[in-house]
């Protein structure tokens, strides 16, 4: 996540686009976070015992297909910068699904969910391109990630209940905050024109 969120700037930084015109950057970024962000989770999805026995590969499937389709949308990134449908943001569940010690059926239940949420077309925030609450944003996200990274080196594959707690928060606001400026960024349908006699 700390690669993808600094990759975009580099490249900008180091003018890929006028010293290396010919590579697709965007191509490359997209191969690159489908591999770390939806492969790798869904080999840990296949090889542990998060998922019910027998489901790893319903559960991996699912999340590759899902994740195929959506990489594949042109407007997988808005032009207003937000991703259409939930991001693939497998990495992410795959370790909640260790941490949380949840039931193998409960696990199931809430990937499935969030495969549903890719197909629905809520607009996520984008979390270093939006300009809504952008500031705001960002440091809960700098919180996030060093309450992360501690966990990581201190006690996982535990975690604090309160440190649970605080990125539930922060996944609960992430949430609201894109149904939000889903609804306010919506534009309003085109009234049709009145038939008159």
């Amino acid at each position: 996540m700390l690669v993808d969120g600094l990759d975009g700037f580099l490249a900008r930084l180091a003018d890929t686009k006028t010293y290396a015109s010919k590579f697709d950057g965007a191509l490359m970024d997209n191969i690159i976070d489908y591999f770390t962000y939806v492969v790798v989770p869904a080999l840990f999805l296949y090889a542990s015992d998060v998922l019910p026995s027998g489901w790893g590969i319903v559960g991996a499937c699912a999340i590759l297909l899902a994740s195929a389709f959506q990489f594949s949308r042109t407007d997988a990134k808005t032009d207003d910068h937000y991703f259409t449908g939930f991001p693939s943001y497998w990495n992410i569940v795959a370790i909640y699904t260790l941490i949380l010690g949840l039931n193998p059926w409960a696990n199931l239940v809430i990937l499935l969910f969030l495969v549903v949420l890719v197909f629905v077309p809520i607009k996520y925030v984008y979390p270093t391109r939006s300009t809504q609450l952008r500031t705001l944003t960002l440091v809960l996200i700098g919180i996030y990630t060093v309450m992360s990274i501690w966990a990581l080196f201190v006690s996982f594959p535990t975690m604090p209940n309160w440190m649970i707690l605080a990125t539930f928060l922060f996944f609960g606001y992430y949430f609201a905050l894109s149904i939000w400026l889903t609804f306010k960024t919506r534009k309003p349908k085109a009234e049709a024109p009145s038939v008159t006699n």
